[in-house]
């Protein structure tokens, strides 16, 4: 079994973290992150480090313990650097670009898809490239997985939306007959 909630997490320099309730709250500037526990978890705050703590001994706070502390982390680390996933665009005539609050692809269909970019994202084009950065981990991994979703690579030619550290098995094409 995990022991992932004995941790603690540690707080980089510049965010406040406050308990409002059940609520933990970490603030950094204007961006203001919250993450209600609805009280199945002990949270405790000592200068630079949080540490959560187990309600009960049964099975189900063991999960929130681990998941909260997870969740929380995941909300630090975003604040104090953010998250990043790049996709890469494959094939003759696929292209992206960025147009106001709206990110244009050219994926071989018959028509443009417009890909709205979801508050709080930040998505830059450079040429086949698709860089996605944000503070929210689970935002930031679901625009990839949508814009990824659009056209998904193919085994037998390679083109498609991948990411970039993704590896494509690909298949032999049809062998000539005898």
């Amino acid at each position: 079994m995990s022991r992932i909630g004995k941790r603690p997490v540690t707080v980089a320099k510049g965010i406040d973290v406050s308990v409002e309730g059940t609520a933990i709250v970490a603030k950094k500037g204007n961006l203001e992150k919250r993450l209600e526990t609805h009280g199945r978890v002990g949270i405790s705050i000592d200068g630079d480090t949080v540490t959560f703590a187990k309600s009960g001994d049964d099975k189900d706070s063991s999960a929130f313990w681990g998941t909260y502390r997870s969740l929380f982390n995941n909300i630090i680390i975003g604040l104090d650097k953010g998250f990043t996933k790049s996709l890469e665009i494959n094939g003759v005539g696929y292209r992206a670009a960025v147009q106001g609050k709206k990110l244009n692809l050219q994926l071989g269909h018959s028509h443009d898809i417009n890909f709205d970019i979801p508050e709080g994202l930040e998505i830059k084009v450079d040429k086949n490239i698709i860089t996605i950065n944000g503070t929210d981990k689970q935002v930031v991994g679901q625009a990839a997985a949508e814009i990824r979703e659009f056209r998904p690579p193919e085994p037998y030619k390679g083109k498609g939306v991948k990411y970039t550290d993704e590896v494509i098995i690909r298949k032999a094409g049809k062998a000539a007959g005898k």
